[in-house]
């Protein structure tokens, strides 16, 4: 027996045939077909839309005319209301811009609220803590109840000249239709400005103004924060509110809540 070596010197293996398929009755070899690389489909895609636009064009020229021509002026107007829409809040975002500089009372960031229960009837303010001063409701006339409002008001200056950043707003708007076109914000403002802004004038005056168009607490609330935004072009950062004690929690809770402040 011939022993044949394996190793270094061994044959190597190659293909007898080449790749393809043999025919083995004509002794040619098949050469395989190459597929086509397919064409992007979007191309593709479009060349279809485009050969069936063509077709329906011979069939029905008018109909097909008349359906391109609405498509392009569809897009016409769209693109034209695009374009209108996108100048005006440009516009608007240059005016709002221009404006910035010219709120009086950009500098300041909190709100001192003081919410009003009655009118100033009196036809001067020598008797600012006397009931018959005020216009009251039946529930309201009660010893003290001037005095209440007199505190609220003081303390509504003394809070706001605390805080250098405060802005201070008394609101209330023309709530007694008998007390005439007077309202409640108004009355506290002139009440404060007679007493000399309780020694604080020179601090508290030139930042205290007026929120005259609330006709509840909520609104007292509401309106004030929009004033406030009406004056300073931004919204409070912090808000104090000056009214009874009973109404804390509707102001704490409730309102705050619904205005989603903070």
């Amino acid at each position: 027996m011939n022993n044949y070596p394996f190793g270094s010197n061994s044959p190597k293996s190659f293909n007898a045939y080449p790749r393809g398929d043999f025919d083995i009755e004509s002794g040619n070899i098949k050469r395989t077909r190459r597929s086509k690389v397919s064409s992007f489909y979007p191309v593709r895609m479009i060349k279809s839309l485009a050969n069936r636009l063509h077709y329906y064009y011979k069939l029905h020229p008018l109909l097909v005319f008349f359906v391109s021509l609405a498509f392009g002026v569809t897009i016409l107007i769209g693109l034209s209301l695009y374009e209108h829409h996108y100048r005006m809040l440009r516009n608007y975002r240059k005016l709002d811009e221009g404006f910035s500089n010219y709120y009086p009372y950009a500098k300041l960031k909190n709100l001192v609220m003081v919410a009003g229960h009655s009118v100033y009837t009196s036809s001067s303010c020598e008797k600012v803590d006397k009931e018959d001063s005020w216009f009251l409701e039946p529930y309201q006339k009660n010893p003290g109840q001037a005095a209440t409002f007199l505190t609220h008001i003081k303390e509504g200056v003394e809070s706001t000249a605390q805080d250098d950043a405060a802005l201070l707003l008394f609101s209330g708007g023309e709530t007694r239709k008998a007390a005439g076109p007077r309202s409640e914000a108004q009355s506290y403002w002139t009440v404060a400005d007679s007493k000399g802004w309780f020694g604080k004038e020179e601090s508290v005056k030139w930042r205290a103004l007026t929120e005259e168009h609330a006709r509840d607490s909520f609104e007292n609330l509401l309106f004030s924060v929009c004033r406030f935004r009406e004056l300073t072009g931004a919204y409070p950062q912090n808000i104090t509110v000056v009214s009874y004690d009973f109404k804390e929690e509707r102001f704490a809770n409730l309102h705050r809540s619904a205005i989603e402040f903070p």
